[in-house]
């Protein structure tokens, strides 16, 4: 069974396909050729009311009424069904936003399954507790959902995100209404169909797509609506604290970053050099992850040396290309406005001084001479891009890019080293390369953020709590801190005298 056919496909609202209210559609473009490749719903407050209402009739009626063990035995099928269309939901997440398909398959599509049979794992295990008062009282402590929880997806990595976030919320008992992106809505739209197919009562995950200040604004302030979970920026992230504050719904979010990553004179070079470029910025998805650690500490004695092999790394084993050809390493910018983003920070890196080490290359500047030029000419394609003799006082070194762009920066020693790794209003991530076992547990320590990595880097797995510090955001995906964050706790006493 295909789950998308044709060039159109509508909302999921109530377990069917709901065409928007007012009639009106996006053209989603695919960014490795640059022209439209399927059209998804421009929705509004009228269908975020329709969802939420389908939501919250599930909660209140099937869902809530269905055992643990049930809804546990759903997600484990669910993640079954997702694995039979990888393939398809790996193509059509990679037209929509540039992700190679090799990439994908074999990384992000097994994952999503594998996540949700985890959370099928933990949907059955949700434990109370009691606490002894006194003889005269018999108190305890129940674990419940919250009710209708809004799920807000971004554009690079939808599908791997929503499962993180879905597969909490429904392993507590919550039913669930989901915005992705407006640039890259399609296979959260697609992958509806697979908890349709599996038995999960009509309303329990719904999605409404359509821009981020209307289908968004109303989905933050629907008072039905108990609690929003985001992946995006920190920007948007202040405007929903904003806007949910007269409901005090529960926010969760992960945010942006600017990650350092930390290179000592005592590091491995032969894995600190891929995981340096290719594990941080020069990645499948072009830097487009919010871990990309776009702020390459080098130590001053080994920094020439660090630069020119990472600068022949990225030349043997990056190539830009479209999203699904199976050679591609790199592929395009997600959409046009990233796209021009990008190159104006490679241009103000340039005018604060930093020097251009390699790449800064744009659009068909990259295909010169190969048989597929013309093709990707239209591609919103940024070559990997390293900047030298940066300084961490640059904007270029203090604001997200979301591409694939690192600046290196020397330091002299360890106190340097942290001093600049935390001077930041990020705090999501950080990469340590060293083989001093003392000086890799005092940066696990001393730094400022949600995930530290030691001789590796991008390390994630659907048990361990992920999340940032500082602007990077607060609460956490994956691991049980996530599935407390998907509940709401009750306290019962009942008197025995």
């Amino acid at each position: 069974m295909l789950l998308l056919t044709g060039n159109r496909i509508d909302h999921w609202i109530g377990g069917a396909r709901v065409a928007p209210a007012k009639g009106a559609y996006l053209e989603s473009v695919d960014p490795s050729i640059g022209k439209p490749w399927i059209e998804v719903p421009a929705g509004d407050a009228e269908d975020v009311d329709a969802a939420v209402a389908a939501a919250k009739a599930a909660f209140e009626g099937p869902w809530r009424e269905m055992a643990a063990m049930q809804r546990a035995a759903l997600l484990r099928a669910v993640a079954v069904e997702i694995a039979g269309h990888a393939e398809e939901l790996a193509t059509i997440e990679c037209r929509d936003n540039g992700k190679p398909i090799r990439e994908a398959i074999p990384g992000d599509l097994p994952s999503v399954s594998e996540m949700m049979n985890y959370w099928g794992g933990q949907a059955d295990k949700i434990h109370g507790s009691t606490v002894e008062i006194g003889p005269a009282s018999h108190n305890f402590v129940r674990h419940e959902p919250l009710g209708v929880v809004g799920i807000i997806v971004p554009w690079n990595s939808p599908l791997a995100i929503l499962a993180a976030k879905v597969g909490a919320a429904l392993a507590a008992g919550n039913t669930v209404v989901l915005k992705p992106a407006e640039q890259a809505s399609a296979s959260i739209l697609v992958i509806a169909e697979c908890f349709d197919a599996v038995g999960f009562p009509p309303g329990v995950v719904n999605v409404v797509s359509g821009l981020g200040e209307v289908v968004g604004d109303a989905l933050v302030r629907h008072p039905d609506v108990r609690k929003i979970a985001m992946t995006g920026s920190t920007e948007t992230a202040r405007i929903i604290s904003e806007r949910a504050a007269p409901t005090l719904k529960q926010l969760a979010f992960e945010l942006g970053g600017k990650s350092p990553n930390i290179v000592f004179a005592d590091a491995d070079l032969d894995i600190a050099v891929p995981g340096a470029s290719t594990s941080s910025v020069f990645t499948g998805g072009a830097g487009q992850t919010c871990v990309a650690g776009s702020r390459l500490l080098i130590h001053a004695s080994i920094y020439d040396e660090l630069v020119e092999k990472i600068e022949a790394h990225v030349a043997d084993t990056v190539r830009l290309g479209n999203a699904l050809d199976p050679a591609t390493a790199m592929g395009p910018i997600a959409f046009d406005r990233q796209y021009e983003k990008v190159k104006s920070y490679i241009a103000l890196g340039r005018e604060e001084g930093a020097e251009l080490s390699f790449g800064g290359r744009f659009g068909p500047e990259n295909f010169e001479g190969r048989d597929d030029a013309d093709t990707l000419a239209g591609g919103y394609f940024v070559s990997p891009t390293l900047f030298r003799g940066a300084t961490n006082d640059m904007r270029v070194c203090r604001e997200e890019i979301f591409g694939p762009v690192t600046c290196a920066i020397p330091f002299e020693d360890d106190d340097e080293a942290l001093a600049i790794a935390n001077d930041t209003n990020y705090g999501l991530a950080c990469g340590v390369w060293t083989r001093d076992l003392k000086r890799a547990h005092r940066f696990v320590r001393d730094v400022q953020a949600g995930a530290v990595w030691v001789n590796t880097y991008r390390r994630i797995h659907w048990a361990a709590p992920f999340g940032g510090f500082k602007d990077s955001g607060y609460g956490r995906d994956s691991g049980l801190e996530s599935l407390r964050g998907y509940q709401q706790t009750k306290t019962a006493w009942i008197d025995l005298a």
